[in-house]
């Protein structure tokens, strides 16, 4: 008989469902639901710009769906495990009894009651708080995820609540990531205090650490507030990796679904984590999770000394791999950056593209910042914007759409670059999300402008092909997920090799990409920009000839 794994994967606006056979490693069927709620499944304030929350209810509800429309062409009681990725850090308050705060009636419709989504901003703040603190006090705390909190993480989304709506933040008996509350839910934990929490969460957006006792100190978090270090003891001492269980699936939902009873969930983790194992992460091996916006996810063996870098968003043991390392950094906005000159401009993606493609290195006469969502790696600064060099009156939208593909492929080299100085070595990068999938154009820009071959994982759902991957192992289908990854991951035939007439006019951009880099970004605040104009235009009269 044949045996499934199912691989949950809750996106931005939706959640996708993945099942493989164990016995081929192919995947058998996929289902998509959006989410009910908001805009595109996103809650926001018109008044808050950096706002973006989510109905936990529409988890629950989309698995149910995607159940449903899976169970249509593919026996759902072949199943025998259940996986869970999501965004992060997405973080939402609870009661006593597990339940989300937005679903009783007291805090019905309030938007800080809901899961504060990843792309939600307004703790930026909070955020520099917790790194002026950390840093006053000469805490550890910040060795692990570069050096810098993040507006997009744990504790500053938390302390923003204690600020800003003290009622939702008293009322949470505590804060779950959704990666762990979704399993918790399916499984029917009811005790927050029974909840396996992930260890790819805690190390990366909560600064866990066993070197220092797991999560900060109460007297640290108490002098951000004085009602936060209280907040600690009703949250984790304990961390797992996605290779553990956290429960079996309950009885309700199996009969909701058709789903078997009692078959093991994963320990959940980070969507775009579980992208890199879905796309074959091993050491030397950069994967680039690319959509709105894109992470950077790479391992490295334990048995190896591994220094702190600065500007990551963490390194953190077994959060990608059992067994190793795992490094995350990332970009705020990419595909994001994309939709707003298609958007901006009045011209459709597929037109943009084809005229870019007729586009030389150079001939635009543009270089672009690509901080229109604030920058999340090297800089770790929200507050910063993008940046457009080089307008004339002659300025194409394909131009300008080019330059921003360029733009994030710039920033994507300066991740590589610090990794690098870290002696962290990358040897090839492989790509996976939908613009790998779409577009040749970004993979080939990104090949000439890193310098190195850049491949396309060979599923295009690989982070729930990284849930399935951990379902597998949870369920004892394979003994590790080394062994899972060999049957059911891999790469297309398919590799953009680096043009070398490319790569030498990019390697000229990006030295003026770096000097706009340094200078906006405060690390060499007083440096002079004056040639950068001209350079540009030097560049494009050659690439005209």
């Amino acid at each position: 008989m044949a045996k499934y794994t199912l691989g949950l994967d809750y996106g931005t606006n939706s959640v996708r469902g993945l099942l493989v056979d164990l016995d081929s490693g192919a995947e058998i069927a996929t289902a998509v639901a959006d989410y009910a709620s908001g805009e595109a499944g996103i809650l926001l304030d018109a008044d808050q710009p950096h706002l973006a929350r989510q109905a936990p209810s529409d988890y629950l509800d989309g698995f149910l769906r995607v159940a449903r429309d899976l169970a249509k062409v593919a026996d759902l009681g072949a199943v025998v495990g259940i996986g869970v990725d999501t965004t992060g850090s997405s973080p939402m308050p609870v009661d006593a009894q597990n339940r989300s705060l937005a679903d009783l009636d007291a805090f019905r419709g309030n938007l800080a009651a809901q899961c504060w989504l990843w792309k939600d901003h307004t703790s930026y703040a909070e955020a520099a708080e917790i790194t002026a603190l950390a840093e006053s006090t000469d805490e550890p705390y910040l060795l692990k995820c570069g050096g810098i909190y993040s507006s997009e993480w744990f504790w500053s989304k938390i302390l923003k609540c204690f600020r800003s709506a003290s009622e939702v933040a008293k009322a949470a008996h505590s804060w779950v990531e959704i990666c762990d509350w979704i399993p918790a839910q399916l499984a029917g934990i009811t005790d927050p205090a029974d909840i396996k929490r992930s260890r790819c969460t805690a190390g990366h957006k909560a600064m866990f650490e066993e070197a220092w006792g797991g999560l900060p100190s109460e007297a640290f978090l108490n002098k951000l507030h004085p009602e936060l270090g209280a907040l600690r003891s009703r949250l984790f001492s304990d961390v797992f990796t996605s290779d553990a269980v956290a429960g079996h699936l309950s009885a309700d939902y199996a009969a909701k679904t058709g789903l078997p009873a009692g078959i093991p969930i994963a320990v959940g983790a980070l969507d775009a984590h579980f992208g890199a194992v879905g796309s074959g992460a091993a050491p030397g091996i950069l994967v680039k999770i690319m959509g709105t916006s894109t992470c950077d996810c790479m391992v490295h063996p334990l048995s190896q000394e591994l220094p702190d870098v600065p500007g990551l968003c963490g390194i953190v043991r077994g959060s990608v791999l059992p067994g190793f390392y795992g490094i995350e950094a990332g970009q705020s906005a990419v595909g994001d950056i994309f939709n707003w000159v298609a958007r901006f401009t009045g011209e459709s993606h597929d037109d943009l593209n084809e005229a870019a493609m007729e586009t030389k290195p150079g001939e635009s006469g543009l270089l672009v910042l690509d901080w229109h969502n604030g920058n999340r790696t090297v800089l770790v600064d929200p507050r910063l914007t993008g940046t457009v060099v080089g307008l004339t009156l002659h300025t194409k939208a394909h131009e300008l759409y080019r330059a921003s593909i360029e733009a994030t492929a710039f920033g994507s080299l300066k991740i590589i670059q610090r990794m690098e100085e870290y002696g962290v070595e990358v040897r090839e990068v492989v790509a996976c999300g939908g613009i790998s999938d779409k577009s040749a154009l970004t993979m080939q820009i990104y090949a000439d402008i890193l310098n190195r071959p850049m491949k396309i994982a060979r599923s295009t759902q690989t982070c729930a092909l990284g849930s399935a991957i951990f379902a597998a192992v949870a369920a004892g289908a394979f003994p590790d997920v080394n062994t899972a990854q060999a049957k059911m991951a891999g790469v297309r035939e398919i590799v953009f090799e680096p043009k070398p007439e490319n790569v030498a006019v990019y390697q000229k951009l990006y030295a003026l990409y770096l000097q706009l880099h340094d200078s906006f970004g405060g690390v060499e605040p007083a440096a002079n920009l004056g040639n950068i104009m001209k350079d540009l235009l030097d560049l494009q009269e050659a690439s005209r000839g």
